[in-house]
């Protein structure tokens, strides 16, 4: 076969860029090409290799680059799509002679052809809807199961420490109570009074309609200690004390301590979830009796302000109103919760997979998490005490 040469006027320049034909003695088809394979020929390679349409004859084709002098990426990007368009062809191709000097540039043009991503098909809006709805659906369905997990190994660890007390540590709980229960009385007390403040002068404005300003003490009494007090109690420790649990075990994940942890043979559960769960399950009910006293004192001071009612006229009308049940269906309801937010709380901070950014967004994760589910406890509560009368 004859030769091409990609010059002007059809005149052999070495510097630039050619091909030739030819055939070998195996019977295969020699493709030959030399010269400097760079930008500035691109446009005529680009029609000359195109043009290039060996028979269906040729079944094995060899491109010999041993006579390449200069070689840059688009150089390399034509050769290496020729060798593709004659494969794609039906035709053997051996690409053959690259010098040492092009191997590098060459490899890596070739290994960088891929298939361009095929944009999905749009779906319609409800269907991608319903689709999401499904797939979080089943994502918060493998959330609770692992929950689930993650509560029975907490049981187990229980079950060691009562089988061997020494084990327990003392000094991490007490350190744990301060932090989630002393610390927390400040924050608590004022938010628990402008409760009871707020519920006082919204009770005595719709009960002032009817001459019953009286019975405003009924209602903070009974909202207060059965429901307002514990739930502002638990929301406060879990976006402060549960938040803290998933950042402080976090960033020992992210800084592999809890794998040194482990590395030491001990249980990163007895050593770090169990002490921050015994120390809220003890301070949550007094947090929660604390919440239910500055509520009702605040509920005090804006009936003494607005409807002039004392606070001797008050604690009366509280003794008659409220009974030791309800003080019992709040109170029952705080070591329940506690262990639901410090659970959470420690779950998403072993969850954490090593960077700075899964911390934060973990952490969030679990105050959304602890408040959701002390919601949904406190309804399940609510049914059950109304079914067995309490």
């Amino acid at each position: 076969m004859g030769r091409v040469v990609l010059g002007e006027a059809g005149r052999m320049e070495p510097q630039e860029a050619w091909v030739e034909t030819d055939s070998d003695g195996a019977g295969a088809l020699a493709v030959v090409a030399g010269g400097r394979w760079d930008l500035r020929g691109a446009p005529r390679l680009c029609d000359r290799l195109e043009a290039l349409r060996p028979d269906g004859a040729a079944a094995a084709i060899r491109i010999d680059l041993s006579k390449v002098d200069a070689l840059d990426t688009v150089g390399a990007y034509l050769l290496a799509r020729l060798a593709d368009r004659l494969k794609a062809e039906g035709h053997a191709v051996d690409v053959t002679g690259v010098r040492p000097a092009h191997a590098a540039l060459f490899d890596a043009v070739r290994g960088t052809g891929c298939a361009v991503p095929v944009e999905p098909e749009r779906q319609h809006l409800i269907t991608a809807m319903v689709e999401r709805t499904g797939r979080a659906t089943v994502a918060m369905g493998h959330g609770a199961l692992e929950l689930v997990n993650f509560l029975g190994l907490m049981t187990v660890a229980v079950a060691r420490l009562v089988l061997h007390p020494g084990r327990l540590r003392a000094k991490s709980v007490m350190f744990h109570i301060e932090q989630t229960g002393l610390n927390a009385l400040p924050i608590l007390g004022l938010l628990s009074f402008l409760i009871g403040v707020v519920l006082a002068f919204q009770g005595a404005d719709q009960l002032r309609r009817f001459g019953a300003e009286l019975f405003v003490v009924n209602l903070l009494g009974v909202s207060i200690l059965r429901e307002i007090g514990i739930l502002i109690a638990a929301i406060i420790v879990a976006g402060r004390s549960g938040s803290a649990f998933t950042a402080q075990i976090g960033t020992m994940k992210v800084n592999q301590e809890v794998d040194a942890i482990r590395t030491l043979g001990l249980d990163p559960v007895e050593l770090l979830v169990l002490p921050r769960a015994l120390a809220l399950i003890i301070s949550m009910p007094l947090l929660a009796f604390y919440s239910n006293i500055m509520g009702l004192f605040g509920g005090a001071v804006m009936s003494w302000a607005v409807l002039d009612i004392s606070f001797g006229q008050f604690i009366r009308q509280l003794h008659g109103a409220v009974t030791i049940n309800h003080f019992v269906v709040g109170m029952v309801k705080a070591p329940v919760f506690a262990l639901v937010i410090a659970m959470v709380g420690c779950y998403e901070g072993l969850k954490v997979s090593g960077s700075a950014e899964s911390v934060g967004r973990l952490t969030t994760k679990a105050v959304v998490e602890s408040i959701f589910l002390v919601i949904v406890m406190d309804a399940l509560f609510s049914v059950a005490f109304s079914f067995f009368g309490l």
